[in-house]
């Protein structure tokens, strides 16, 4: 199956996936594997579900990385859940946290958004980072290398109500079909041992004082 033509929109190269239809996920797990690095790396894949369980609408990203933490993913790592989330606030500060700990990563941002009312409940995947904070007028740092949003209400009229305002049971379904997906996606994705930063810091400076001798 041709991927590219079968799951991305021509627009924009995005996936564009409901969140109820059969195989969703799969859907999802194919369409994040496409955007994954190819063939065996060494990079880490690093997850950032962005938001907050004080707006209901805001809380797709820690919903998601709850969901994921459970499920304790073998190649992935997971930042962002309703323990401990990732939101205004702290982002600037986990971002620079996962770069200390992770020599390059390959960032997955994930976040909620609102768009136009017949495409609620659609889930999207493509290149290029999320921009948290965009539809309420928040200037906050772009998170990821690709991005998996989850359009969760109607934009265009005091957003951070309707954020506030969203059904819960529809941000969870779809907060499921995305973990679900990244899942699916993590059980066929081939790594390397995972290289840290301080791994990688230390045998460096080994060699410096290896040198010295």
């Amino acid at each position: 199956m041709n991927l590219r033509n079968n799951l991305f929109d021509k627009k924009d190269g995005a996936a564009r996936i409901p969140y109820d239809e059969t195989n969703a996920a799969g859907d999802l797990a194919k369409a994040v594997k496409h955007l994954l690095p190819a063939g065996v790396t060494s990079r880490p894949v690093v997850i950032v579900c962005i938001g907050t369980d004080r707006s209901t609408g805001d809380s797709l990203g820690p919903l998601v990385g709850t969901l994921l933490e459970e499920k304790r993913l073998s190649s992935f790592f997971v930042y962002g859940t309703l323990e401990n989330p990732v939101h205004a606030v702290n982002l600037a500060e986990k971002l620079d946290e996962i770069k200390k700990v992770h020599f390059n990563p390959f960032i997955i941002g994930i976040d909620a958004c609102l768009g136009r009312l017949k495409s609620v409940g659609v889930i999207q995947a493509g290149e290029g980072p999320v921009k948290p904070g965009a539809g309420v007028n928040k200037d906050l740092p772009e998170v990821g290398h690709i991005h998996i949003t989850g359009i969760v209400n109607v934009s265009g009229f005091m957003e951070f109500f309707v954020l506030q305002n969203t059904r819960l049971h529809l941000v969870l379904n779809m907060a499921k079909t995305i973990a679900n997906g990244i899942y699916k996606a993590s059980l066929t994705y081939e790594s390397d041992p995972i290289i840290s930063a301080f791994k990688w810091e230390s045998d460096k400076e080994q060699d410096i004082q290896g040198s010295k001798i």
